[in-house]
């Protein structure tokens, strides 16, 4: 695993189309997706995108973005944009991300890791239960100002 670079941003905006595709039936604007993943690779929004390769080649993304926790004055890690190319699905590659992200976020502090995931999404639904992450505590609303 690696922190993704200026130059990994046509890889992670094809992921990240391909993702909402898949999960969303919905297609992205690719300029509209570059734009925004240039805006965490560049610095300019916070968070940082991670990838795993296989052969020179990205096989698994996704990006972490940071929330304070007031409630134990203490960062937490949001998952998100994952994505496993298909030919590597079923082969334990996002459990290998998962884990190192999680390494990495406990050797630097960070109290937990939190994602959402898409409510019919019953294949991503048992991965992420498989790696230990518990569903059961919150759910998430949301206030969507315009749609994509």
């Amino acid at each position: 695993m690696r922190k993704a670079q200026l130059e990994d941003v046509d890889i992670l905006v094809e992921g990240n189309c391909a993702l909402c595709l898949e999960t969303e039936t919905f297609a992205l604007d690719p300029v509209t997706v570059k734009r925004g993943v240039m805006a965490v690779l560049s610095g300019e929004q916070h968070g940082e995108y991670r990838v795993l390769e296989r052969d020179q080649r990205v096989i698994a993304q996704l990006m972490i973005t940071y929330e304070w926790s007031d409630w134990r004055a203490a960062m937490m890690w949001w998952i998100q944009s994952v994505y496993v190319w298909p030919e590597y699905r079923g082969q334990g590659v996002f459990d290998e991300l998962y884990q190192l992200v999680r390494q990495d976020a406990q050797s630097q502090g960070v109290q937990g890791l939190r994602l959402y995931v898409e409510k019919a999404n019953d294949r991503a639904l048992r991965v992420y239960q498989r790696v230990g992450m518990n569903g059961d505590h919150y759910r998430m609303f949301e206030d969507m100002f315009a749609e994509f």
